[in-house]
């Protein structure tokens, strides 16, 4: 499977930005899907997940209230839409499919990643 993410950029501080994921094909078994991050200098950390039906999604803390994210099976796809955006919010972003139908939040539960968008927030 590949993942393919985009719609990263560039944006000032308060601005929005929804960021895609499309997985090449669908598995054969339902897998949960994330979105993690990585500044410069840091560990990767973890920003949002939701589980195969959707009925199930966590936010890290410090994007509760501000992303959301969502995904659409039939199409494959999983986004994350990001509001008020911050200077910390600048990262790496990824998305990755999970071993298992649930959301979890353990990045060695995610078998295969994409290859990163970029996001930078301007203060």
């Amino acid at each position: 499977v590949q993942l393919q993410a985009s719609g990263g950029g560039s944006v000032q501080a308060g601005g929005s930005l929804t960021l895609s994921c499309k997985a090449s094909r669908r598995t054969s078994s339902n897998n949960g899907m994330g979105w993690f991050r990585q500044a410069p200098g840091k560990e990767r950390e973890i920003v949002a997940t939701i589980s195969w039906s959707g009925g199930n999604t966590y936010h890290t803390d410090s994007v509760k209230g501000r992303f959301t994210i969502s995904r659409d099976n039939a199409a494959n796809m999983v986004y994350l839409q990001m509001n008020s955006l911050r200077p910390e919010d600048t990262a790496v972003y990824y998305c990755a499919q999970g071993i298992y139908a649930g959301a979890s939040i353990s990045p060695q539960m995610y078998k295969y990643w994409g290859q990163g968008t970029q996001v930078t927030v301007s203060s």
